[in-house]
């Protein structure tokens, strides 16, 4: 019996050993090694879907974009209720129009836009997705749907879900019309009440980078060190 109980444990839990050593080796951005354990994972239970998800975040860390879209595709077809696998296969299908030239790009807008609204409808409060659509409609040109409107009403969204990342999202507008004044004003509420790494460090590229305030960035890096 005591052995029997032995063999039945190994059995059942090998596998999740296998899935915790590969997402280990993940967290300590060991891609090779967590690939080649979750490639065992998924070809011994093709519906193990986090495995996949791992997998096509592996590719998308090696920009292999094509891979990366496989999985997310795989991963929209077996659950089309998950709203992240529609927001990262957004985001690779728009890393890789990024990559190509400039009509192949032209061809996939539509497709980029719609797996983030579908994320944003699947989950309403998908913060993710809204920034991903901010910059979209910041990048692209005004003649292919290109809308500060837009972006700034994605902002509005985010406001009312996180007031942190909606004063974060008007300043990024801001500085990407150079409006760096407005940008600042933005980035130190945010700062304010956020008072993180990525507030800090918004608030710190503007000073630096844009409105080229050295004794600022340097005062506001002191007082965050403390």
């Amino acid at each position: 019996m005591a052995l029997f109980c032995y063999l039945f444990f190994i059995v059942i839990s090998g596998p999740e050993n296998d899935f915790q050593k590969a997402e280990n080796y993940f967290k300590a951005e060991k891609y090779e090694l967590a690939k080649t354990i979750f490639e065992s994972i998924v070809k011994e239970n093709p519906k193990n879907l986090k495995a996949i998800e791992y997998l096509g975040d592996i590719a998308g860390h090696y920009q292999n974009w094509d891979d990366a879209l496989f999985f997310y595709e795989k991963l929209k077809k077996a659950n089309p209720n998950e709203a992240d696998y529609f927001y990262k296969y957004g985001g690779a299908l728009g890393m890789k129009a990024k990559d190509s030239n400039k009509f192949v790009a032209l061809g996939m807008i539509g497709a980029i836009r719609t797996s983030f609204e579908k994320a944003i409808i699947l989950n309403p409060k998908h913060l993710e997705a809204r920034w991903a659509l901010i910059e979209l409609y910041l990048q692209l040109p005004g003649i292919v749907g290109g809308s500060e409107k837009k972006a700034n009403e994605y902002a509005a969204q985010l406001a009312k879900l996180s007031p942190v990342d909606g004063l974060l999202a008007t300043g990024h507008i801001d500085e990407y019309f150079n409006r760096f004044q407005s940008a600042e004003k933005n980035y130190l509420k945010a700062h304010e009440i956020g008072n993180s790494k990525t507030t800090f460090q918004k608030l710190y590229n503007l000073y630096l980078n844009k409105l080229k305030d050295k004794a600022k960035a340097t005062k506001l890096k002191e007082k965050f060190n403390k």
